[in-house]
């Protein structure tokens, strides 16, 4: 492998790109007369007067967000912020390497309303809570030029011929090591040839899934689990049995009973911030569990995803019953959704080797530009900075939520970035949801999530969908108005 460019290198073709994106920008500075709203939404303001004023034309390009920074002399991230909202209402368009441009055609939505919970009637589409996506750190004008040169770097190492050619082999060597340093607190031990790279959580799901059952197989998962799970279980014609949980996660007596009724082929679990509810496994409960599987001998899919994002959590299951687990790492939660990188850890290297045989003929491959970041960020630390940044800014959005929601509605972990809301009485999760679309937010209804017939009147809401904090907390405050109200109030038209 060639070595890595040095940062100097990475820095210079970042300013040359940037240099030439501003001089083929248009010279567009807005006008912040009006300070009554946050900057970032008065300089998407403009930028929609501007455009209904033909000073800006379809088609045309932006400023560069850090010159147009320093034309204003405001932080680099509330332009990112403005452009971001600008997007948002259908204003402009982002594209990759080349900057951001006036859109051409296309459906405007209107700005977040400034009081929106005295809007009446169906409101367009404000903020979608439903996608479950880490939060956008703030002040992280520092923290994205550090992935920046990351991913320059890391494509200079790769060369012209790896960039246009298939790899040899599933993952490199490289790769399996770096998933081994990535898990080394969560896996302690750990060996590369039990690895497996792959292009994220769904697509190692669909091939663990295609190697453990058949088309008529049954496995398992919580009452209530992650929809993906369920919809790769119906693509491969499996029949999913929910398992019942309390606030632990996972009842191992219920689990017992289940398995000796059903005889799945493999158990499905998200031991920690569980999707959607956030329970955490304690670890009395993880070796319960494992002892479950041990006594029946079928094999546990761990999806770990939110493993590292508590500062201290319980061993994965993988470390009670090695032998029986498989152990799934996506990146897509606490490092980067764009990146696609998944970590399978196998519990032997022949039953990684039969999970890479599904996973060719599922996905094929991790994408090597994608797994090649990954690496250069785990081994200089920016992942790790990444994922520090979305603790921080996860645990922020939840003392928010926790200052304006009762108390007894929500549940939720210190760094999690859902949370699970529990509905008053005469809710349902359907009718809940559709009435906080009418007043421009969006949530998941625990009804997506069920995997048995006992479904409670409650949704999860994602905290890290929002593009900032005062977002985040308008949300809220919308969230907070419709609990308030009775289900005939609320739903009254004319």
């Amino acid at each position: 492998m060639p070595p890595l460019p040095a940062p100097q290198t990475a820095s210079q073709a970042a300013s040359q790109a940037a240099s030439q994106a501003a001089s083929q920008a248009i010279d567009w500075v807005p006008s912040l007369e009006d300070r009554s709203r946050p900057v970032y939404i008065a300089i998407a303001d403009a930028i929609a007067a501007d455009i209904g004023a033909g000073r800006l034309r379809p088609g045309d390009r932006l400023p560069p967000q850090r010159i147009l920074a320093d034309r204003l002399g405001i932080d680099f991230t509330t332009v990112s912020r403005a452009y971001g909202e600008a997007r948002h209402r259908g204003l402009v368009d982002a594209r990759v390497g080349q900057g951001t441009f006036v859109r051409k055609t296309g459906h405007v939505l209107p700005p977040f309303a400034a009081e929106p919970h005295t809007t009446v009637g169906t409101v367009p589409l404000a903020v979608s809570m439903a996608m479950n996506q880490p939060p956008q750190p703030e002040e992280s004008a520092a923290l994205t030029a550090r992935m920046t040169r990351g991913i320059a770097a890391a494509t200079a190492a790769l060369g012209l011929p790896d960039l246009l050619r298939y790899p040899d082999g599933a993952d490199s060597p490289d790769d399996r090591e770096s998933a081994v340093h990535w898990l080394r607190h969560r896996l302690p031990g750990l060996t590369a040839e039990r690895v497996l790279v792959a292009p994220g959580t769904q697509a190692a799901l669909l091939a663990l899934l295609s190697a453990l059952a058949r088309p008529g197989d049954t496995v398992c998962a919580e009452a209530l689990t992650y929809p993906g799970f369920r919809a790769a279980a119906a693509q491969l014609g499996l029949r999913v049995v929910g398992v019942p949980m309390d606030a632990d996660g996972i009842d191992p007596d219920a689990l017992r009973a289940t398995l000796a009724e059903h005889r799945p082929k493999a158990l499905y679990c998200i031991p920690t911030f569980h999707n959607p509810t956030t329970a955490t496994m304690p670890e009395e409960r993880r070796r319960a569990v494992a002892a479950v599987m041990r006594d029946h001998n079928v094999p546990i899919i761990e999806d770990d995803i939110y493993g590292p994002l508590p500062e201290t959590a319980p061993p994965p299951l993988a470390a009670f019953a090695p032998e029986l687990t498989y152990h799934v790492a996506g990146l897509a939660k606490c490092v980067s959704p764009a990146l696609r990188i998944a970590y399978v850890t196998a519990p032997d290297a022949r039953q990684a080797r039969r999970v890479a045989v599904a996973q060719r003929a599922t996905t094929l491959i991790a994408a090597p530009l994608s797994a090649a970041i990954a690496r250069l960020w785990i081994a200089d630390g920016t992942a790790e900075a990444v994922r520090d940044a979305i603790r921080t800014e996860a645990m922020a959005r939840r003392a928010l939520a926790e200052s304006l929601l009762p108390a007894e509605r929500i549940v939720t972990k210190r760094e999690a970035f859902h949370l699970w809301l529990t509905l008053p009485d005469g809710w349902t999760g359907g009718e809940f949801t559709a009435h906080l679309r009418s007043r421009g937010i969006s949530a998941v209804a625990a009804e997506a999530f069920a995997t048995t017939p006992d479904v409670p009147a409650a949704l999860r809401f994602c905290l890290g969908a929002p593009l900032d904090r005062d977002e985040t907390r308008r949300a809220l405050e919308i969230l907070a108005d419709a609990l308030v109200l009775p289900p005939a109030t609320a739903g009254v038209i004319i």
